[in-house]
């Protein structure tokens, strides 16, 4: 996973299956979708907003080029280009973290969310969602915000006290536990498929966690001690249940809420969080290094620019390949780890990435197809 995944439970319901919503005032309701008008025949009242078939509901001029027109061709693998390219950015940005000496994780987190604040502002003003949200919707909008916000920190804790490469395998895992929690809060359906993904995906983190009762006592190819490593695996394994946790709250939410809005109070709520922390833990400082402040705004604006690509991605491209090339991060965070930390995998972490992308590819896949097949019920 990335600097999004916790923190960026907009983008992570795509691991289930799920396709990005549309924003506000470009639904026109059900019983408002019409087919396309046939090809050269002009529709009558061109200049009025529309919805077709063909876009899924969305109103001219946001899916199509006009009423009678043909619909504007996508480059074949833009999509997946927009997710690797994502995928770089996230990681690009959490070496950057793993650079940072003087900074606590919290304090990151903090930047974090300001840059988060900045770019949904706009946002919230130009849909006019308002800043609190439907009433019935209020408290599971906080516990997004508080649950993804955790999720962010926690990662970021993780990423900073054990290896880049290790921390990011982990985070992957985050699919199989969306899909238990789904089963147990959601009543979604939990197959034997799915129980096999998720003995997968523990047994990588074993592998990558490497508990002394099961690999003795000298434990090699980690970074610092053992005990940093091993408060580093449970921090990224509560990010990423935390993780789960807010992709069933944003399911269990639906369309009803703008998604700038569920990240509005992710950003607030973080930030506020984060400030208490800081004072608690007495950490408050800004980074005496101006290396470690240009970090900081590198890590802001790479992480907005993973989460801008891979919405575009989403918007163009189906859930399912989505999920599966996000695997790309971890791939990326193999290669940073090796030619910028001099830090070489062992063949252990090597065998519990494995174990963890073979996991979250196979639910992704399971979801997609069980997508597709549903659209297809829903055609006939």
């Amino acid at each position: 996973m990335v600097l999004g995944q916790g923190g960026e439970g907009d983008a992570a319901p795509a691991a289930g299956g799920q396709e990005p919503e549309v924003p506000p005032g470009r639904e026109d309701g059900p019983g408002a979708v019409q087919p396309c008008p046939a090809p050269g025949v002009e529709a009558a009242g061109a200049e009025e907003r529309r919805a077709c078939g063909c876009c899924s509901g969305m109103s001219w001029p946001f899916c199509c080029e006009a009423p009678g027109g043909k619909k504007k061709a996508t480059c074949p693998g833009l999509g997946l280009f927009y997710t690797i390219l994502s995928a770089f950015l996230f990681s690009v940005a959490s070496l950057f973290l793993k650079k940072i000496e003087d900074v606590h994780s919290v304090e990151v987190s903090a930047f974090r969310c300001v840059f988060q604040m900045a770019f949904v502002l706009p946002g919230l003003i130009y849909y006019k969602t308002g800043f609190l949200g439907p009433k019935g919707k209020r408290i599971f909008l906080f516990f997004r915000g508080f649950l993804g916000s955790t999720a962010m920190v926690l990662l970021y804790y993780a990423y900073q006290v054990m290896p880049l490469a290790d921390a990011t395998v982990i985070t992957f895992t985050s699919p199989v536990f969306t899909s238990l929690l789904a089963w147990i809060f959601l009543k979604e359906k939990y197959s034997l498929w799915d129980v096999l993904f998720t003995l997968f995906a523990v047994t990588g983190v074993i592998l990558i966690a490497r508990p002394p009762f099961l690999f003795g006592s000298r434990v090699t190819g980690i970074e610092g001690s053992y005990s940093d490593h091993l408060k580093g695996t449970i921090a990224a394994i509560a990010s990423t249940l935390s993780a789960a946790s807010t992709i069933v709250i944003l399911r269990k939410v639906g369309k009803s809420v703008h998604y700038f809005l569920s990240i509005w109070y992710y950003a607030v709520i973080g930030l506020i969080g984060c400030v208490i922390a800081l004072f608690v833990l007495n950490e408050w400082r800004l980074p005496h290094c101006g290396r470690d402040r240009v970090f900081l705004i590198l890590i802001g604006l790479l992480g907005l620019g993973g989460q801008i690509f891979l919405t575009k991605a989403l918007q163009i491209e189906k859930a399912g390949p989505v999920s599966i090339m996000r695997t790309m991060d971890v791939v990326f965070a193999f290669i940073l780890q090796v030619l910028f930390l001099n830090h070489i995998p062992t063949w252990w972490t090597v065998g519990g990435a494995l174990c963890v992308v073979a996991s979250s590819s196979g639910t992704a896949i399971r979801k997609w197809r069980h997508s597709v097949k549903k659209a297809k019920q829903r055609e006939i």
